[in-house]
């Protein structure tokens, strides 16, 4: 993961011009819905994507343009028919890395719509408005807007190797690295220590910035960072963790290819965790 570098995991390098400029212009809105569109349709973990088709009716949410000058819309699915899981497809590289993309979009936007039917001001029902963006209370005049969730992951690595992690409800054989969402009042580097040391006891010096990805369960920004362990003593937080232990360099590399002899085995490539470990695996 080279500054510049586009990212091979899943989700990430969306190509769409999101248009943001035009959100608010309802001549813009009915331009599109005269001509063909794409729609990803979304139901839960499931999506799937349609078109080029007649847009049906004025889009309430336009995840944005792309090369060819085809519009992308979303729209929420009433069943999983006809859908697949998006995990699933990302897995199994079912399809463009492009699409995935645009599929976390739409999914994230869903998502936030399905849980922002009233005002938390003053309970009133909500408008959709700047094709999707934003939600307007005409009751209060209060405006929301999709929220993301910035989570930190990070690969701590010592003179043992990395530093790795798993919970209960996990595949079996499998560990990460240790992840955690951002508190208010917190830097990136901040929080990474703070969830390094609240999990597995382990001080973090020197924190650097790897590469991010977009999460769509519901809406995170995994945000991938490399620090320096100051101590290789493990205390778990049992809560969080079931266990957590140095992998030496040659193990976590045996474990990125599949072979480790205990069958242990590093996330998976369409998480930024794989490439985090890879990361680390190439630098020491």
């Amino acid at each position: 993961m080279k500054p510049g570098e586009t990212p091979d995991f899943a989700f990430a390098g969306n190509p769409l011009d999101r248009m943001a400029n035009r959100r608010r212009d309802a001549q813009w809105l009915e331009e599109i819905a005269s001509g063909s569109v794409r729609i990803v349709r979304i139901h839960g973990d499931k999506a799937a994507i349609a078109g080029p088709a007649a847009a049906e009716r004025v889009p309430q949410i336009v995840l944005g343009r792309d090369s060819a000058g085809t519009y992308w819309i979303a729209e929420r699915a009433d069943t999983a028919d006809g859908l697949h899981d998006i995990r699933g497809m990302a897995s199994a590289g079912m399809l463009p890395a492009e699409d995935l993309a645009i599929i976390a979009q739409a999914r994230s936007l869903i998502a936030w719509h399905e849980r922002r039917s009233f005002c938390s001001n003053c309970g009133a029902k909500l408008e959709i408005a700047d094709a999707g963006y934003r939600r307007h209370c005409s009751a209060c005049e209060a405006d929301h807007f999709p929220r993301t969730d910035p989570v930190v992951i990070m690969a701590a690595v010592s003179p043992l190797g990395i530093l790795l992690g798993r919970q209960s409800s996990w595949l079996p054989g499998m560990y990460s690295a240790l992840a955690g969402f951002v508190e208010p009042g917190e830097t990136l580097e901040e929080a990474a220590r703070r969830e390094i040391f609240e999990e597995a006891g382990v001080p973090v010096g020197d924190v650097r910035y790897a590469a991010s990805q977009p999460w769509p369960y519901p809406s995170s920004l995994m945000i991938g960072l490399l620090g320096e362990a100051l101590d290789t003593a493990i205390k778990i937080d049992e809560s969080e963790l079931e266990t957590a232990r140095w992998f030496p360099i040659e193990e976590a590399k045996l474990m990125l290819e599949g072979k480790h002899p205990e069958k242990l085995w590093a996330s998976r490539p369409m998480a930024i965790a794989w490439h985090l470990i890879k990361a680390a695996v190439q630098s020491a």
